[in-house]
Parts: C-alpha cells; sequence; structure tokens
C-alpha cells in the first residue's frame, strides 16, 4: 500500500472533520497503526507513481554507485497518495536510518538545529508538511542542505556570537500538499521533485489486492474494481474502505468480498459509487435543490448544509470539483450537468450549465 502515515495540512477544525469521514484523506491512529503492518518497503513493491518511482530510483542507483548521499528530495500531492512511503523506501533503499518531523513542529531555529547537529551520517531526515516549517528554521535549512553547515548564535544583542556547526552529509526528504506555498530558494535546494499524482482505479485494484493479501481478506476482481472505484484515486482511501468492507463481510456474510457484498458494505457507509459521502451529497443536493444550481455565495451554501464554511470549501469541494461535479465562479458556487445527473434530476432550462459548459461563466 501507499499512502501518508501523517497529515497536518487541515487546521484543527477541517482536520477533525476529514478525520471523522470514511472518505477523508488524512489519517487517524487507526489508519496509522495498519499503515505501519502494510506499507511497502521497497520501489518494486510500491503500486502506482511509475514517472516518480522510475525517475527516484535511478536517483538513488546512482548515488549507491558514487558512494555518496543521494540528492535531497522533494515530494508533492495530496494527502494519502504515498509520500511518507516514499520518504521510508528512500532510507531503506540507501540503507539508513530515517528520522521524522514535521514543519509545523520546527516553530524555532534551534529546533531545527538540534535535530540537525544529531544527525548521523547518510541519515535521511524526513520532513512532512515543509511549507509550515517558520522562516528562520528554513533559513537555516537553506545552509544546512546545501553546505552541511548551520550557524548556532550564542548570546543576545551587540555580544552575540554566530558558531559554524559542521553537519555530516544527510539526505532530506521534505513533503508537501502545497508546493506553492514553498519559497523558490528552498524549492530549488532539492535535486529531485517528485509530484504524486491520483491514482487510477487499475492502480487501485493493485493495492487493494496486495492489502487485502496481508489483512487475510478473500477478494475477488470485482469486489476490488468496486472498492477502487469509490476510492477517490487515493491509496489511504481505499485502504480504509476495504477494512470497513471487511467487518461487513466477516458480519454479514461468509467473510469473501465480490461486488454484491462491497457495494451493499459501502452503502451502509453511505458512500456513494463515485465515492461522495453524506457531506457532498448535502453540498450537491442544496446546490440543486435550494438554489436552482447557483450560483451561490459560499457562506450561504454553507449555512445551508449545516456545516462551517471552512469545512465545506476545503473539505468537500476540492472532490466535488475535481470530479466536475462543481464549478467555482466569480459569481459563487455552481453544479455543473454531471452533478444533475448524478443525483438523478433534471437541469430546469434556466440552470447554469444547462446547455454547456460555457454557461458556467456567463460567456
Amino acid at each position: 500500500m501507499n499512502w501518508d502515515a501523517t497529515d497536518a495540512e487541515a487546521d484543527a477544525h477541517t482536520g477533525a472533520e476529514a478525520g471523522d469521514r470514511l472518505v477523508g484523506a488524512s489519517a487517524d491512529g487507526e489508519d496509522q497503526a495498519v499503515e505501519a503492518a502494510l506499507r511497502p518497503k521497497s520501489l518494486s513493491e510500491f503500486v502506482g507513481q511509475e514517472r516518480v518511482r522510475e525517475q527516484l530510483d535511478l536517483v538513488l542507483r546512482a548515488a549507491l554507485a558514487r558512494g555518496a548521499t543521494s540528492d535531497h528530495v522533494l515530494l508533492s500531492g495530496a494527502p494519502g497518495l504515498g509520500k511518507t512511503t516514499l520518504a521510508m523506501i528512500v532510507a531503506a533503499e540507501m540503507g539508513a536510518p530515517i528520522r521524522i518531523t514535521s514543519g509545523p513542529a520546527i516553530q524555532h531555529a534551534g529546533d531545527l538545529a538540534a535535530i540537525l547537529s544529531s544527525l548521523q551520517e547518510g541519515e535521511v531526515l524526513f520532513l512532512d508538511e515543509i511549507h509550515r516549517m517558520s522562516r528562520p528554521a528554513e533559513e537555516m535549512l537553506y545552509m544546512a542542505m546545501e553546505d552541511f553547515r548551520v550557524d548556532v548564535i550564542v548570546g543576545k544583542g551587540p555580544g552575540a556570537t554566530a558558531i559554524p556547526l559542521e553537519l555530516p552529509p544527510f539526505t532530506l526528504v521534505g513533503a508537501t500538499t502545497r508546493a506553492g506555498l514553498l519559497p523558490p530558494p528552498l524549492r530549488d535546494r532539492f535535486g529531485f521533485t517528485g509530484h504524486m499524482e491520483f491514482y487510477a482505479s487499475g492502480e487501485l485494484e493493485r493495492v487493494l489486492h496486495r492489502s487485502a493479501q496481508l489483512l487475510d481478506v478473500e477478494i475477488d476482481a470485482a469486489g476490488a474494481a468496486e472498492i477502487a472505484g469509490r476510492s477517490r484515486g487515493t491509496p489511504r482511501i481505499a485502504n480504509r474502505l476495504l477494512r470497513r468492507v471487511r467487518d461487513y463481510a466477516q458480519v454479514k456474510g461468509d467473510g469473501f468480498v465480490n461486488r454484491e457484498v462491497a457495494a451493499a458494505a459501502l452503502g451502509v457507509y453511505e458512500v456513494d459509487e463515485r465515492g461522495l459521502d453524506r457531506l457532498d451529497r448535502a453540498v450537491l443536493h442544496a446546490l440543486l435543490k435550494l438554489f436552482s444550481g447557483g450560483p451561490v455565495g459560499l457562506s450561504t451554501l454553507a449555512v445551508a448544509v449545516g456545516e462551517e464554511r471552512e469545512t465545506v470549501e476545503e473539505v468537500a469541494e476540492p472532490f466535488l470539483v475535481r470530479e466536475g461535479l462543481l464549478a467555482r465562479t466569480p459569481r459563487g458556487r455552481v453544479a455543473t450537468p454531471a452533478a444533475w445527473a448524478h443525483l438523478g434530476l433534471t437541469a430546469p432550462r434556466h440552470a447554469p450549465g444547462a446547455s454547456g459548459q460555457e454557461g458556467l461563466f456567463g460567456a
């Protein structure tokens, strides 16, 4: 399986909302415990992300051939796609220990200096959500990545002294869900940058078969395809749905997972055939039935759904937009013809986009 072990991207409220959802991409305690057992240990076991995997393999093999540490690696992409897994694989392929921390945990330059000064030669430092690191620590990291040296400031005011501290060669693996927030000087210091894409259904089916084998779950090809189609292109979600389907199969059936069992189980958990859950459908229902497809402001839509504005914007909307069910326009949120079709409703003639996508933007 390929997914991340941590996700510090959302704020406290939206993170909690996402964590409560079966199709949320963030990982809770149960997810992290299961993921540790299922995570692949080498690039050859890693499913999907073919281009990133091939490029990273070349980088690591070349470093091993030179007897040197690998270039620093930056991995970007949505939560749950495998950034933490790849970081651990980098350490395993290089035969080096790995130390894991996150950007929000490093609020002062001293925090980073303490971590860097204790690294062993060749060690891999995995820094999750690197874009959330404090600016002073970020500036210290520039020199550490480039020259393997940091300046530790001792004292205050005119009497302060900078003491250079030499660092052993190490490999930094940074992960971010928002690569655009990284300042160019930091981004440019990474020797390799890989962008993680959402998975195709066929790749998720391979992930599910591997996980089912490790979890001792009997599943056929049709059952895996049914779960994969509702997993939003994300291995972490596929894994979570597999566990819930397994529970249903054990309680309601003989433990075997086929298409009918998977569909029935995910129906109980309110995950439909496109991966939409209760919150997603509530947003679409409000947009279609209360506002005739829009346009409607975000705050008004959130009130109609009974959720916070941030929850609708950060938790529900990204997937709906990616699926082509909702569009953001200067005038507000607008449902697409695909949204009307998905909910089995007929769009009124005056509905935005009823006669073509150009209607969404008033063109």
